[in-house]
């Protein structure tokens, strides 16, 4: 499955397009289940490598100041001059800022690590990934949007922060202790590792089964953020390695800016979303999610082949 993951990872991306479209009343089933197959997703993630790497990212601050000039200073530089091209449309604008401006920080670790990238770097530098873009997304939104907007609810982001990332790591750290002291629990790490691939394919067939329907049905007016979203998808890779090479990181590190950069906040700021008045944003916000599945599936093979050591 490792070796076939990228063709697997479409297959479940056709799967789950198919059966939204044939099976609509199956998003309202499948929307709710999207969260707990993220959280088992993670947690196998996390499982992967021992909490002693981890302790050594979190003092990795030169790594960390290049996130933060990927994510805070050039994304919104690039999201400027794009989101002009939807300007004219409030509620297209506002999702799209809305998406654009917030970095990932739950699937972004799975699709690093598959590429082969130094994803617990961006695990130790989520609590500042998140804490930075709850400040500071409502000052680019409020540059960007040109009018005024009511505050950004910070709940979503701490909740997003306590579920995606506390409790998985929280519990892969109980899983990697037992599983040195007891057999039983170590044949659970070693299962739970195994399900990497099968637990992304539930991910992206449960995202797209859920979402595609809503999708489908606004075409007419999502077409003009598809080219946004795949220019925003093509800079931000070669963004993220530029930073890298100038602040010195490896290819492991280089690879992660490149991820980090790319992948967007979709899941916890579609709360923000849903609590507009329109409601076109949330499918927007949708919409950017589908588009980057899409894009982080070639991403893992395309660039690693891109990215080499200097």
């Amino acid at each position: 499955m490792e070796r076939y993951q990228v063709p697997l990872y479409l297959a479940a991306l056709a799967l789950g397009t198919a059966t939204g479209l044939i099976l609509p009343d199956a998003a309202g089933a499948l929307e709710p289940a999207i969260n707990p197959i993220l959280v088992a997703l993670l947690y196998a993630t996390f499982l992967g490598v021992p909490l002693t790497r981890l302790r050594t990212a979190v003092t990795d601050a030169r790594f960390v100041v290049a996130l933060l000039i990927v994510n805070f200073v050039l994304a919104p530089l690039v999201v400027a001059p794009l989101s002009r091209l939807v300007s004219d449309s409030p509620a297209l604008l506002m999702g799209l800022l809305l998406v654009l401006l917030a970095p990932c920080v739950d699937y972004v670790m799975v699709f690093t690590r598959l590429a082969g990238g130094a994803w617990e770097r961006i695990l130790a530098a989520s609590p500042v990934l998140m804490l930075t873009q709850t400040l500071l997304l409502p000052i680019w939104l409020a540059a960007l949007a040109g009018q005024g907007l009511a505050s950004i609810s910070r709940r979503p982001f701490a909740l997003a922060f306590i579920v995606m990332i506390a409790l998985p790591l929280g519990l892969s750290a109980l899983t990697q202790w037992a599983s040195a002291r007891y057999r039983p629990a170590a044949r659970v790490q070693s299962g739970t590792t195994a399900l990497m691939v099968p637990l992304m394919m539930a991910t992206l067939m449960a995202v797209t089964a859920s979402q595609i329907a809503a999708v489908a049905s606004h075409l007419g007016l999502l077409v003009h953020v598809f080219p946004i979203f795949l220019i925003f998808a093509a800079i931000m890779p070669l963004t993220g390695n530029v930073v890298g090479l100038l602040a010195h990181q490896d290819r492991s590190a280089r690879l992660a800016l490149a991820f980090s950069g790319t992948t967007r906040n979709s899941l916890v700021v579609l709360p923000l979303a849903l609590a507009l008045p329109d409601a076109l944003a949330p499918i927007v916000v949708v919409t950017q999610t589908l588009v980057e599945l899409i894009v982080m599936v070639v991403y893992v093979r395309l660039l690693p082949r891109l990215i080499r050591r200097p």
